[in-house]
């Protein structure tokens, strides 16, 4: 008998690791990049900084080894849509949890594969040229997801992206300069997302309305008026920009409205498809939702993926 108990309890042990392992294997972290990381500058005593509350892992900066983190829906629910999503904090520090990993389980709830993309932010003690940092690692989650779509049953032509705040910016830099050569590439693969969803987002560098800290810390001080231009994202849309779905509130103290009102009329005066969402209240970094007229963003969002058949 209790030798039939010890090989019960063995095989048991057996079943529930390998359950455990593959459900682990389901929701990684990955390198972004598989070799030298294009732009980079090597810093001594330059590492990244995690802050965790309550053992959750909440912001990082200081981030010098880019990485995606993949969060799958269940395989039943699956429809095929994917989405990466790159969370804000100014361009100095990501807010993974609020506006990476818990947007991450809500989508996948809709039955969308997220990737959470921890990009570099713009420092000059890392990176040769800070400017382009982010949109390098930006172009290459795209194209990661995009060259691995059959192996996580993806649609290729249902790739998209998210930014909140800063994120944002990087978001709406990706869909109006995926065609920018910031870094070699060795295929084809395309790094154009072909949605993306701004939520409260920075798009503008003009002084009179973009939020000063991020700008500052993505060209400087003392930037010139070309890369003010080139880099306010509503002054480079085009007919073949992406469609778009935006979120902000009126009462945003942060990020001014108008960025995302500038962002829609130019994206309307293009003939791309958009549809923006402006709230009376909710201020910024609203996340998910608060308990203001911003709490039922994600709804609207939903309504709009079906409609656009995502």
């Amino acid at each position: 008998m209790k030798s039939n108990f010890k090989i019960t309890v063995f095989l048991w042990l057996i079943f529930n690791l390998g359950n455990i392992g593959l459900f682990y294997a389901q929701n990684q972290t990955i390198p972004l990049w598989s070799g030298e990381i294009p732009n980079a500058k090597i810093a001594t005593n330059y590492n990244e900084i995690k802050v965790f509350k309550d053992s959750i892992f909440y912001s990082t900066s200081n981030v010098t080894l880019p990485t995606i983190s993949v969060f799958l829906p269940e395989e039943v629910k699956s429809n095929g849509t994917s989405i990466v999503i790159c969370p804000g904090g100014g361009y100095s520090h990501l807010a993974v949890d609020k506006e990476g990993f818990k947007v991450a389980k809500w989508l996948n709830k809709l039955g969308i594969t997220a990737f959470v993309l921890k990009y570099r932010l713009p420092n000059d003690l890392i990176m040769k040229n800070k400017i382009v940092g982010p949109l390098q690692d930006a172009q290459e989650a795209i194209r990661y997801v995009r060259r691995n779509a059959i192996k996580w049953n993806l649609n290729s032509e249902k790739i998209g992206v998210m930014g909140f705040s800063a994120g944002g910016h990087l978001a709406s830099t990706l869909s109006t300069h995926y065609m920018d050569k910031v870094y070699d590439v060795t295929d084809t693969v395309s790094a154009k997302p072909n949605f993306s969803i701004l939520i409260y987002p920075v798009i503008s560098m003009n002084s009179k309305i973009t939020h000063k800290g991020s700008r500052n810390n993505l060209l400087g001080e003392k930037s010139t008026n070309a890369l003010i231009e080139k880099y306010s994202n509503e002054l480079q849309v085009n007919s073949n920009t992406p469609k778009t779905f935006l979120i902000h509130a009126t009462d945003d103290k942060v990020v001014s409205v108008e960025n995302s009102i500038n962002y829609y009329l130019a994206l309307k005066n293009n003939q791309v498809s958009a549809e923006l969402h402006l709230f009376e209240n909710g201020g910024h970094g609203f996340g998910l939702g608060v308990e203001e007229t911003s709490k039922s963003w994600t709804t609207l969002l939903q309504n709009w993926l079906v409609f656009n058949n995502l």
